[in-house]
């Protein structure tokens, strides 16, 4: 036993600090858990614990000490479990404290549902939805639909959307389940081309055939992916030299499938594919004005935010993205109208919670209209916020002219403006936080 300070209960002033002190030790232990130190290997490690305190902190573990089948061993073993993630499970029992990273979260969210502690699911829930990123969206995901978490679902559903391609590209990908993958194809929201969809879903399937011990083929891969996956993929969106590098080589489609898709190419096909030729609608796609980010010190006194906004090709507004804090919320009313006719194209109002961006730069929330605005080349548009909330993130060194896919964005300050946004800082973190719905085509 490590040594104890003498007269250690005087100098804890609270039950918490009490139990903290005595984690993780055995001083006053009476029972000692084994788990591996992780999953898979024969190396085990021991906790040593104290009965009354993890059953006040867990039903499951007061049925295990105090019900009518009561454990009465002294030594417990755990083999579905790994050490990192009882160690923060007992800590946050003892402490209401956890340390969390991204290679134990997940079982320590496991941990926190088997032995019945919300608090500590709903702060794993927390770091994931704050954390979340391309390369692990996919594993996230599997969990939150297997717990039943559907807010940190949808925030991974956010991350797949916008960054599809690195997404499908990450090690988690391959190892998914076959409904996701199902759903992934099924998805309009997409924001890659197809043929690298194509080429991720092959991947997906010669890592399943590995996995299997089978003998790789197009027929196995075929039968791996199946007939629901595959009339998902939009093959007529693929540009000829991509289907014949791509997906002929993969001899998932049999000889007649080629070749309808070859008279489709060549213009002479005179029954229809069996595949959507739709481009799939897209994302929001987010153009930003700012170079620089500056935290929670934008003040609102009761003004509207207002900018011009001016683009050379027509497209279709969806929204504007605003700048927030960490775990507040804002009251937003937001108009768009025509800057020369003063006519008033959408108007919309809410109160929305703010979180960190995708690439983890700011904290903001999105204001979508009901309907996407048409805004058409050469006009001048005036895009207005009335904000009320907490001091917030804010933008520095904007750019008067930004170019994104070949249309140009351009900003000026509005001469109703009454806030102190202008076209060089304030709010409106994308092009004016403009949210922009492009498709991707065949080419």
């Amino acid at each position: 036993m490590a040594t104890v300070q003498e007269n250690w209960q005087t100098k804890c002033t609270s039950i918490s600090q009490r139990t903290k002190y005595i984690f993780n030790t055995a001083l006053l232990s009476d029972v000692k858990f084994i788990v591996s130190v992780s999953n898979g290997e024969s190396e085990s490690k021991v906790i040593p614990a104290h009965k009354l305190v993890l059953a006040i902190g867990s039903p499951v573990f007061f049925a295990m000490f105090c019900g009518q089948m009561a454990d009465t061993r002294d030594s417990i073993e755990l083999p579905d479990c790994e050490y990192e993630g009882v160690l923060e499970l007992f800590r946050f029992i003892y402490s209401d404290e956890v340390k969390l990273t991204g290679s134990n979260v997940m079982h320590v969210l496991y941990l926190a549902k088997k032995y019945v502690v919300p608090l500590l699911a709903e702060k794993c829930a927390e770091f994931l939805r704050k954390n979340v990123d391309a390369s692990s969206a996919f594993s996230i995901l599997s969990h939150s639909q297997k717990f039943e978490d559907k807010d940190l679902e949808n925030r991974c559903w956010k991350v797949v959307e916008v960054k599809t391609e690195e997404a499908l590209a990450s090690d988690d990908f391959v190892v998914i389940e076959r409904s996701l993958v199902e759903s992934v194809v099924k998805s309009e929201k997409l924001n890659v081309k197809e043929v690298e969809l194509f080429k991720a879903v092959n991947r997906w399937a010669e890592k399943n055939i590995e996995k299997q011990g089978i003998a790789s083929d197009g027929n196995a891969k075929r039968a791996i992916i199946g007939e629901e996956i595959l009339k998902e993929i939009r093959f007529p969106l693929m540009s000829q030299e991509e289907f014949a590098r791509f997906v002929i080589d993969s001899n998932i489609l049999n000889v007649q499938e080629v070749g309808d898709m070859i008279k489709h190419y060549s213009q002479v096909l005179t029954s229809p594919l069996p595949y959507l030729q739709s481009p799939r609608i897209g994302v929001l796609r987010r153009i930003g004005r700012f170079k620089e980010y500056y935290s929670a010190c934008w003040g609102y006194g009761g003004s509207l935010d207002s900018l011009i906004l001016s683009v050379d090709k027509d497209v279709r507004l969806c929204g504007v993205q605003h700048f927030g804090c960490e775990g507040c919320e804002y009251t937003v009313y937001m108009e768009i109208k025509d800057a020369t006719s003063k006519l008033y194209l959408a108007k919309t109002s809410g109160t929305y919670c703010s979180e960190k961006d995708l690439d983890h730069l700011y904290y903001g929330f999105d204001i979508l209209f009901d309907s996407p605005v048409i805004l058409e080349s050469g006009k001048k548009y005036e895009i207005s916020s009335m904000i009320s909330g907490p001091d917030s993130w804010f933008g520095k060194k904007g750019q008067t002219s930004v170019n994104f896919e070949g249309i140009n964005f351009t900003f000026s300050r509005s001469e109703s403006q009454r806030g102190a946004t202008n076209e060089k800082h304030g709010q409106f973190r994308q092009p004016s936080s403009l949210l922009i719905l492009v498709n991707y085509t065949m080419h």
